[in-house]
């Protein structure tokens, strides 16, 4: 009950122990409408930090309005490369950031009425850095590790189906997505077998 009294709603009607101005959040667009930056406020001192990775009511107010339904946490060695996953039918909106290490994160729109479409984005995400990138339902995602082993936890609104995901090659040549890799990466046996983006299946 104390909870539901400090906030009647998440539609941008915060309680006066938030201050109206602070989202929590300092947001970047990136080049594919759909796909945010999102960098939290950061309380920092000799003892460690605090920061909020999630509030409901935050995200409500920069216009992200999703309902989350599943955690997940990934963990890789350096030089790992998965994806580009996504699931048809059952599009995953998808919060990421990376607690331990760092990698190089990769949103590709699917949308075939998107200005965008085919066009791919991709940023550093750091336990460093702190920023967490917001895709929404629509996009394939896949990550490079850049450090000894990085730990990725995103949140999804939809379940995960088995059935439902595809895969994209991460090398498409109609993709062209610049990994500036300095080897081969390590790739699972499910994404070596990723189709190309031209045989791909998409969004409306």
């Amino acid at each position: 009950m104390a909870m539901a009294s400090i906030f009647s709603n998440c539609s941008g009607s915060v309680s006066s122990n938030v201050p109206a101005d602070s989202h929590g959040f300092k947001v970047t667009e990136s080049s594919l409408t759909g796909v945010l930056i999102l960098e939290p406020r950061i309380f920092e001192d000799d003892r460690g930090f605090f920061l909020e990775s999630y509030n409901e009511c935050n995200m409500a107010a920069i216009g992200i309005h999703a309902h989350f339904v599943q955690d997940n946490h990934s963990h890789s060695m350096r030089n790992v490369l998965r994806g580009l996953h996504y699931q048809v039918n059952s599009a995953q909106g998808k919060l990421v950031r990376v607690v331990t290490g760092e990698i190089f994160d990769v949103a590709v729109d699917l949308r075939c009425s998107s200005a965008t479409f085919g066009k791919w984005f991709g940023l550093t995400l750091s336990a460093e850095n702190k920023r967490m990138l917001w895709l929404a339902p629509g996009f394939a995602h896949g990550f490079h590790v850049l450090s000894d082993s990085a730990d990725v936890l995103y949140k999804a609104t939809d379940f995960y189906a088995p059935q439902l995901e595809r895969t994209i090659a991460w090398d498409d040549p109609d993709l062209a997505i610049e990994w500036n890799l300095n080897e081969q990466p390590i790739i699972s046996e499910k994404d070596r077998k990723g189709v190309q983006f031209k045989d791909a299946e998409t969004f409306a």
